[in-house]
């Protein structure tokens, strides 16, 4: 389960917890009254209006949640989307041993762990390794991104002359 995925779902549950709790405390609000009729009390409006911004929360609080479960349900769909890319061996190792990081919203896109701009793609139709963005990449980052580079590369190349 991602980060992110994880995130949502505890904030879920807290919005749920809350809705329950505010809803009970309005319950409880209403019971004060007693089945007494309000507007011959004296301070009637005043009840009615605690009741209405009691329910305005309540129906705000279900829209954050109702927003909450649309996003989860958007990260569980990118989550398998992500799974149904076909990836070679080593670079599912390069993610298993956190070497790059797959792009979500573009599956064929790596991030090299630890350079900000630089990218690895990988070619649809060649099963190929390139990169972009090499110009962005700072000199303190370029070692890094040159390594893991070419050893996916090389690894790359080992793979296409076995098949």
């Amino acid at each position: 389960m991602s980060k992110r995925l994880e995130i949502l779902k505890a904030s879920l549950a807290k919005k749920e917890a809350r809705f329950d709790e505010r809803l009970q405390n309005h319950f409880d609000t209403v019971a004060q009254a007693n089945g007494q009729p309000l507007n011959d009390k004296r301070n009637g409006r005043a009840t009615l209006q605690k009741w209405n911004e009691q329910g305005d929360g309540l129906r705000t609080l279900q829209d954050s949640i109702k927003r909450t479960t649309d996003a989860i349900d958007r990260e569980e769909t990118m989550i398998a989307k992500v799974g149904m890319v076909d990836l070679p061996a080593y670079l599912q190792q390069a993610i298993v041993d956190g070497l790059i990081t797959q792009w979500r919203k573009f599956p064929r896109f790596f991030f090299v762990t630890g350079v900000k701009h630089g990218r690895i793609v990988l070619d649809n139709k060649t099963g190929a390794i390139a990169h972009r963005y090499l110009s962005k990449v700072t000199k303190d980052e370029y070692p890094t991104f040159r390594d893991v580079f070419n050893k996916l590369n090389q690894q790359c190349r080992e793979s296409s002359k076995a098949a």
